[in-house]
């Protein structure tokens, strides 16, 4: 039975079994307690199983992972007091990545995969801005229009706006005050630098799901500190992610292991201000996942930033030190220790004030899904470099990386943008009829364009261009019903 080790409590090791990794798990503790050290070591400990690893790397400081450690004084005495005979520096098989393609490889997706509830949420669109959303990726299904990056979706809200009229019989009315509040964040999107992630080629999941030659599960870190001032960029990303993993992976039931374990680190900022309607989705999927083979573990300062019913199926919970000094402190500490299976040799909400750091009171599931009993734990240390990469370092990884070159360059196939512009090249510009003698006055100002003419203007505003993948609509709008 594969195990994954944590630590040890009252000298017996405390290990998660990696057949019951996919039943979720949360790592919480206040800032400083050693959170990030546990996630560092949980995840080379999955990598070392065999388990590739998926993880968001919120400080800058988790590409240690691919060199060995150097211990000092702390880390030995952490080791001889553990009793880890075999403790044996050492890294681990890494790839880098990031949104912004400058700490790693380019992560993309484009506008179709991302979907309009995802993209609603993104862009803070009210209800009857999602409404007209979600009609214009049914209108570009409809038309043959694929939306692959922001431009494409640009140049068919103006396409949409000069057809109101004629589109409104089969899609309801679309505004053009909700088209061009759509259109305004859009802008504020792209000034967030959002723009980049959005197109091809777009990130294949199998290179999250590799091993090395020597059977090691090779570890994903995405460089997430220059998205965490955009919060709603960054839960959009890694939930987008997540749902693609949903759809895309078959059923595997109950295995020995994992296929792939995903850390979703600051997890607050997914639920503080995601809708209700995507918080159920996040619900369902964190439920359904499970029998894809894929654990997902949320890594947050506090359990209660986690709604109760995504909270509820986290089986394997390590929890540090919570901080008391207000009554809504201890009103957290109190939560949490009620989230424990009972030791009687262990006062859960006292002992959660006064762990060190590198302490934990942990939990894990048992080979029968049942929880043990809450043990307060000594964390080990990891093999790896507690620590990020310097810049020459990363420069070298990246060089030697098995990806290097496949996402380093953008795509711009015909898509969208250039199929609305070919079009318009394509339509000879109808003449205005002269007015009829006994027609009435001729109002003032020129008469209305023709059809014609307001779709060959639209698409002469069109900015940019890609082609070619089959339309697809966004994983969790699947969840609500249909999908491509």
């Amino acid at each position: 039975m594969t195990m994954i080790p944590i630590g040890a409590a009252d000298g017996a090791p405390v290990n998660l079994l990696a057949a019951m990794a996919n039943r979720h798990g949360l790592i919480a503790g206040a800032t400083g307690t050693g959170k990030t050290v546990t996630l560092q070591t949980l995840a080379e400990g999955f990598s070392r199983a065999g388990v590739p690893v998926f993880l968001a790397d919120v400080k800058g400081d988790l590409s240690g992972l691919a060199q060995p450690a150097q211990p000092g004084k702390r880390v030995l005495e952490r080791v001889a007091q553990l009793g880890i005979g075999d403790y044996q520096p050492g890294g681990n098989p890494l790839l880098l990545w990031d949104v912004f393609g400058q700490a790693g490889h380019p992560v993309r997706a484009t506008v179709s995969d991302l979907g309009p509830l995802l993209l609603a949420n993104l862009l803070q669109l009210n209800d009857t801005q999602t409404g007209v959303l979600y009609a214009a990726f049914r209108i570009a299904d409809d038309e043959g229009l694929l939306l692959l990056d922001l431009k494409d979706l640009r140049s068919l809200l103006l396409w949409m706006g000069d057809n109101a009229r004629r589109l409104r019989g089969r899609y309801g009315n679309l505004s053009g005050a909700s088209l061009a509040a759509i259109q305004r964040q859009l802008l504020v999107l792209e000034a967030d630098g959002a723009e980049q992630f959005f197109g091809e080629p777009a990130l294949n999941l199998d290179d999250l799901m590799r091993c090395d030659f020597s059977g090691q599960g090779v570890i994903s870190v995405l460089d997430a500190t220059a998205l965490m001032p955009r919060p709603r960029v960054y839960a959009t990303f890694l939930l987008w992610l997540l749902a693609e993993l949903f759809e895309r992976l078959p059923e595997v039931g109950d295995a020995d292991r994992p296929r792939l374990v995903f850390f979703f680190d600051e997890a607050h900022l997914l639920f503080d201000s995601a809708p209700k309607a995507l918080l159920e989705q996040v619900e369902q999927v964190v439920r359904l996942i499970r029998s894809k083979g894929v654990g997902v573990y949320f890594v947050s300062q506090n359990p209660q930033d986690v709604p109760d019913a995504v909270l509820g199926q986290l089986g394997n919970r390590v929890q540090h030190a919570l901080r008391a000094f207000t009554p809504r402190d201890r009103a957290a500490v109190r939560a949490a220790a009620q989230n424990f299976r009972a030791n009687p040799g262990l006062d859960v909400e006292t002992a959660l004030t006064e762990l060190a750091v590198g302490e934990a009171l942990v939990s894990v599931l048992d080979p029968r899904g049942m929880p043990t009993p809450v043990a307060r734990t000594l964390v080990r240390p990891p093999y790896s470099r507690i620590g990020p990469l310097t810049t020459q370092e990363r420069a070298e990884h990246l060089a030697r990386s098995p990806l290097a070159g496949r996402y380093d360059t953008a795509v711009d196939r015909e898509s969208a943008h250039e199929l609305l512009a070919a079009r318009a090249a394509a339509t000879p510009t109808q003449p205005e009829p002269k007015p009829e003698p006994a027609a009435a006055p001729a109002r003032r100002g020129r008469e209305p364009d023709t059809l014609l003419e307001t779709t060959a203007k639209s698409a002469l505003r069109a900015i940019g261009g890609q082609l070619g993948r089959q339309l697809v609509r966004g994983v969790l709008g699947a969840l609500l019903g249909g999908r491509r």
